[in-house]
């Protein structure tokens, strides 16, 4: 088994520093406005959606985790797994802060099923952090057939319980489809 060294996982927990800094500097707020912090967030279409610890979208960034570790296998083959994983932590904290920027937050109102959504409190965004860092280690002692195996069962899962999915959330952004869009509001 791979270990991670210690310099890495501090080099992780550093971009996780970095990343609350630049989302307490975006104003983002630090829990839900609402004042408590759920561990379970199941309605997606509420304002406590993306504010809590964990919720359906919790699911796509264990994928994320999944992706990026087959993309550091791809492409930095000799290069440490420690490494692997902060580039990856990286890239998703990266896109953490640009999901909360206007124009992301502007973007899911406008294409998705997200209407009313107005960005992640701190905690969701670095608990997505979390979920891709997860997705990471289970991908790494996997193999990649039981990797794509939960991958396409956790996107299976969510599309059945929310109408919603990684591959339809990134296809509603980049070409957002009004049949997908009647199809999810239960049209």
């Amino acid at each position: 088994m791979i270990r991670i060294e210690r310099r890495h996982w501090i080099g992780t927990l550093a971009i996780f520093a970095i990343a609350t800094a630049i989302l307490f500097a975006m104003h983002r707020p630090p829990i839900c406005t609402c004042g408590y912090v759920k561990l379970w967030e199941g309605v997606v279409n509420g304002p406590g959606n993306s504010q809590h610890l964990s919720d359906w979208y919790s699911f796509s960034h264990v994928i994320h985790g999944f992706l990026f570790y087959a993309g550091g296998w791809l492409l930095l083959r000799r290069q440490p797994l420690g490494l692997k994983l902060m580039i990856a932590s990286a890239l998703e904290l990266a896109w953490e802060i640009a999901e909360n920027s206007p124009t992301i937050i502007d973007r899911y109102r406008a294409e998705t099923m997200a209407v009313g959504y107005s960005g992640d409190s701190i905690l969701n965004s670095l608990s997505d952090g979390g979920m891709m860092v997860a997705g990471f280690l289970i991908a790494s002692r996997l193999n990649w057939k039981a990797t794509a195996v939960l991958a396409v069962a956790f996107e299976l899962f969510t599309l059945w319980a929310i109408r919603d999915n990684l591959t339809l959330n990134v296809w509603m952004l980049l070409a957002p489809s009004d049949a997908i869009r009647i199809w999810q509001a239960g049209g």
